[in-house]
């Protein structure tokens, strides 16, 4: 049998390729992998997968020269609001190639960034439709921002100039307003941004009692940036977040799934800083009308009451003539009842003392004697019957015009 090196087989491989597929094709993959390089050019790494995103169902590498990709780079930045990276799906005009060293790959002509706004649209739908099966895509918006928000969570990067101009807007608004701002520093590109922000966010949640609302601001930077703020585990804790959050990242393309289940969205940083102000005016005016209003009402209650006072002070001779007339008929009735009824009692009284009288007179010794009774006594005290006297006792017996003295025998 004869044998062939592995060069010649290549070259048949290479050469069979280049005859059965010359043309140009539009394949769909997903990017797994980046790498510019440093002479301009960019490496790709496309896979397909199954339904459940576990499974390769095929690998390729794609190779993007100098000149296609300072093509297609910004092409595809301006037109998706983001830079290819890895995760995101692409349709990519590409051309078969096979080297007898490096093997098999392909080498991409152009990309259509339609494709790519279509996925990006269709994952932040399937996000926010993932939220609302959840229950939370409203919750924050639930909460009630407070009537004065001056206690003031932000994340953001320290060093971030829209850090800056939210500060500076807030310090030097022209009311005069107080605010208390914490910032919670975070990352607001790259890669790690979801990671940072949510844990910033549970710093802020610890201390949720010392703040009112939290804002997140970003402020400049590119537009391609923004695909950090469309993922589902910031979304679902913004949505799940204990106090009222407003965003202000900056942006005036469609709304992030953050600015979508956040309390409030606005534009800049610099927004974010006139919302909280306007609100605590708001606040402010209606205490000032209220304050009014009280004052007005108070002072129509005060008249009130003098014209009152001053038409019963205009009454109260007559009030007074009148009230004296009905007291002194009133004390002269209760003296005229007062005489009677000490006259009655004294009357009643007399009449009993002279039947008292009579009664005792009736009762006195001298008068029955001298209607012809004795009293007998046996030393001094009064015989009241036969059996309390004896032989030889000594007897004393009293009538009404003397005395005499007997012996038992």
């Amino acid at each position: 049998m004869e044998a062939m090196t592995l060069q010649e087989l290549n070259g048949r491989v290479k050469s069979t390729l280049q005859f059965e597929m010359p043309d140009a094709y539009w394949v769909q993959a997903e990017i797994s992998g980046i790498s510019p390089s440093g002479q301009g050019h960019c490496y790709l790494e496309l896979v397909q997968k199954d339904s459940t995103g576990r499974t390769f169902l095929a690998k390729a590498k794609a190779n993007v020269w100098r000149n296609t990709w300072l093509r297609i780079k910004p092409y595809f930045e301006q037109q998706t609001g983001e830079p290819l990276k890895v995760g995101m799906k692409v349709l990519l005009q590409v051309t078969v190639s096979f080297h007898e060293v490096y093997g098999y790959s392909l080498v991409v002509q152009d990309i259509d960034p339609t494709y790519t706004v279509g996925d990006m649209a269709r994952r932040r739908r399937e996000i926010l439709m993932q939220l609302e099966k959840d229950g939370v895509i409203g919750l924050n918006r639930e909460l009630d921002i407070p009537a004065l928000p001056q206690r003031i969570a932000v994340i953001s990067s320290a060093t971030a100039a829209g850090y800056g101009d939210f500060c500076d807007q807030l310090s030097n608004n022209v009311y005069g307003f107080r605010f208390y701002v914490k910032l919670f520093p975070a990352l607001m590109q790259g890669e790690d941004v979801e990671r940072s922000v949510i844990s910033a966010m549970d710093a802020v949640a610890c201390r949720r009692d010392d703040f009112d609302v939290l804002i997140i601001i970003r402020g400049g930077g590119a537009v391609s940036e923004l695909s950090c703020f469309d993922s589902y585990d910031l979304a679902f804790n913004i949505a799940n977040f204990p106090l009222p959050v407003i965003t202000g990242i900056g942006h005036e393309r469609d709304d992030t799934v953050a600015d979508t289940v956040a309390h409030t969205k606005v534009k800049t940083p610099t927004a974010a800083a006139e919302f909280l102000i306007n609100k605590v005016f708001d606040t402010a005016s209606e205490l000032e009308n209220i304050t009014r209003r009280m004052s007005d009402a108070v002072n129509n209650r005060m008249n009130a009451e003098k014209l009152r006072i001053e038409r019963l002070a205009q009454k109260l001779p007559s009030l007074f003539a009148v009230a004296k007339v009905r007291r002194e008929q009133i004390l002269e009735n209760l003296w005229n009842r007062a005489v009677t009824g000490v006259s009655n009692v004294m009357t009643a009284q007399i009449h009993k003392l002279e039947l008292i009288e009579k009664s005792v007179a009736a009762a006195d010794p001298v008068i029955i004697l001298k209607r012809g009774y004795t009293m007998t006594r046996l030393n001094g005290r009064v015989v009241k019957g036969v059996a309390d006297l004896h032989k030889g006792d000594r007897l004393v017996t009293s009538f009404a015009d003397g005395t005499v003295e007997s012996e038992i025998i």
